[in-house]
């Protein structure tokens, strides 16, 4: 009867099981640049109260902390709402002036390659950027690679959007960091 029992237990409990490994289980494109990849944390972009997307952040061998420049990281977008790529890449653009000054070469440079790599998304649609090692960002579309910008300063500004202090996020930018009940990691 105990045997029995069991069975039924772990029944019940097994598909919630297998669906929270899947849910912490990183999308192929990031464990194949992140092989030791786990994911920190996560939090819902709101606009207006309508939900445009989940963000996830998937850290490497260390957690992504408050130098998260330094450390290889891959950022998960997934949308919830219809958006046109263009529009993202010029949002995209003004986010990042938040943090500071952009020449106007680089703003037309980075514009036209985040023209060309974001398309217009549905829901369920996913963008993930990945920040390497070598300061590049390599951005994937529903796993699919889209495009890779070997500039340091863009990256830093990029990635920034959510996770500089100076985001116009900053409650997603504490969820994303693991940092929402307190400091700093």
């Amino acid at each position: 009867m105990a045997v029995a029992g069991l069975a039924i237990v772990a029944a019940l409990t097994l598909p919630g099981a297998v669906a929270l490994a899947q849910a912490t289980a990183p999308p192929v494109e990031v464990a194949a640049e992140l092989p030791a990849a786990r994911l920190q944390g996560s939090g819902t972009l709101r606009y207006f109260g309508f939900r445009v997307y989940e963000a996830r952040l998937w850290s490497g061998e260390r957690a992504v902390g408050g130098d998260w420049s330094a450390a290889p990281l891959a950022l998960e977008l997934e949308y919830r709402r219809s958006l046109d790529g263009a529009q993202i890449a010029e949002l995209s653009l003004t986010e990042m002036r938040r943090q500071g000054d952009i020449g106007s070469a680089d703003a037309e440079r980075w514009l036209a390659a985040m023209r060309g790599w974001f398309p217009d998304v549905r829901p369920g649609d996913r963008l993930t950027a990945v920040l390497r090692s070598d300061r590049s960002v390599r951005i994937f579309f529903n796993g699919t690679p889209r495009g890779e910008l070997r500039d340091p300063v863009f990256a830093r500004l990029f990635i920034g959007i959510w996770l500089a202090p100076s985001t116009s996020q900053p409650a997603l930018r504490e969820s994303l960091l693991g940092t929402a009940a307190g400091g700093e990691r």
